[in-house]
């Protein structure tokens, strides 16, 4: 019983913490509006980051409700 109630805990658990990611998406441009290629995207405080593509366009997961992002790319001020 006590197996069965420790399982079932966990599965509670796991599915509120996969319900606290959510998904930040958006396009970083310079002031002539044009796309930055390959800028860096980091939530602050943690590992989780990644590039904009082509179009300056991004993805990236976060955890909870609220989340800084950080941008950086060369030659420019990072925000």
């Amino acid at each position: 019983m006590k197996r069965r109630l420790l399982v079932l805990s966990l599965m509670v658990f796991s599915t509120f913490s996969l319900l606290a990611q959510r998904t930040i998406t958006g396009k970083v441009k310079d002031d002539k509006s044009e796309p930055l290629i390959g800028a860096s995207i980091l939530v602050k405080g943690t590992n989780t980051g990644t590039v904009t593509d082509l179009d300056g366009g991004f993805q990236v997961q976060v955890q909870g409700g609220t989340a800084t992002l950080i941008v950086s790319y060369t030659g420019y001020a990072t925000k």
